[in-house]
């Protein structure tokens, strides 16, 4: 008898959820009529993808060996390693499952890119591909990633501080939150043309802060992990990190930054909002809708069938830094 054992970094949801949220959000998505015949679509997309679903001009993606300053702070943490960080993602633009990003964005182009800067700042500025990693020194950070369905990373980021980005262009006093914009290019991004793929979304995909959230030090621009530029399942060729809230806040392949004077909308707030709150602060006491979020399942080196179940610190263990951000405010009305 042949008996097919899965190398360590192929994972499916399954394989790193805890089996009753996998389906709880699998019964969501069929109610919404997300699942079914899209679920076999995408399958038939993947198996081209594995079978040369590449035209001769569109080689895979490459990425490139960045220059940029050790994180002194955080070398004790266990990483996760960088195949399953590649290969296990959320962006919908390229799929509802977890493997699908990694097989349907290797033809993503980055270059030419624009990110545009403007709203309510005195110096509004659009930087292209090179400003990105030449703009400002970067440095890596590694940080705890806490994903919304209960399991999490430990991930070595490359880039720059978003305060830095926004100090360039000078907010002025109407600026009291800070919106953000994925690029919408259905042509490169399938799961914008199909909405079955796409998970039923409307895209593009939008998110935002407040003003002290975004000039916070740790919040991050990324363009870059474990020493190169990010792949584009992982938000190419630039992304937000916000390693307090669920991973969901942090914003792939962006194209806009605005500086506005009224909370913005948000992608998954508009589509659940009793589910997914505009803070998303990682919260072990307030529980989502349909699971606890008491604890996590880290994603290590360990096999298919090693749990590494650990409680979920509030704020992702980022207390001291953040906390005083929220002192006053209920954090499971304002979640």
């Amino acid at each position: 008898m042949l008996i097919n054992i899965p190398k360590k970094f192929d994972l499916n949801e399954s394989h790193v959820t805890d089996e009753p949220i996998y389906h709880e959000r699998r019964r969501l998505l069929k109610q919404m009529g997300f699942l079914g015949a899209g679920a076999l679509m995408s399958s038939a997309i993947a198996n081209n993808a594995k079978a040369g679903f590449f035209s001769d001009d569109e080689a895979p993606f490459q990425t490139r060996t960045l220059t940029y300053s050790k994180d002194p702070f955080n070398q004790t943490l266990i990483k996760t390693p960088e195949k399953k960080v590649i290969s296990h993602n959320n962006f919908y633009e390229f799929g509802s499952k977890k493997d699908q990003p990694a097989e349907l964005a290797q033809s993503f182009k980055v270059e030419p890119w624009q990110l545009k800067i403007s709203g309510e700042c005195d110096h509004p500025i659009t930087l292209d591909y090179d400003d990105l990693t030449k703009l400002f020194p970067l440095e890596e950070r590694i940080y705890r990633l806490r994903c919304v369905e209960a399991w999490s990373m430990v991930i070595p980021w490359i880039g720059f501080s978003l305060a830095s980005l926004l100090k360039k262009v000078a907010p002025n006093s109407r600026a009291n939150y800070v919106a953000f914009e994925t690029l919408y290019d259905p042509k490169q991004m399938p799961g914008q043309a199909n909405r079955r793929l796409g998970g039923g979304i409307k895209y593009p995909y939008v998110e935002g802060l407040r003003i002290d959230e975004a000039m916070n030090p740790l919040t991050l621009m990324s363009v870059g992990l474990y020493g190169k530029t990010l792949p584009p399942q992982n938000g190419a060729p630039i992304r937000l990190v916000v390693p307090w809230k669920y991973g969901f806040k942090s914003i792939k392949s962006i194209v806009g930054i605005k500086l506005v004077e009224h909370k913005p909308s948000t992608t998954w707030k508009k589509l659940a909002p009793k589910e997914y709150g505009f803070y998303a602060n990682v919260n072990p006491n307030h529980d989502h809708p349909r699971w606890s979020q008491a604890s996590e399942r880290r994603i290590t080196s360990g096999g298919l069938f090693t749990r590494n179940r650990i409680a979920t610190l509030p704020f992702n263990g980022y207390s001291e830094e953040v906390a005083d951000l929220y002192r006053g405010m209920n954090l499971s009305k304002h979640f």
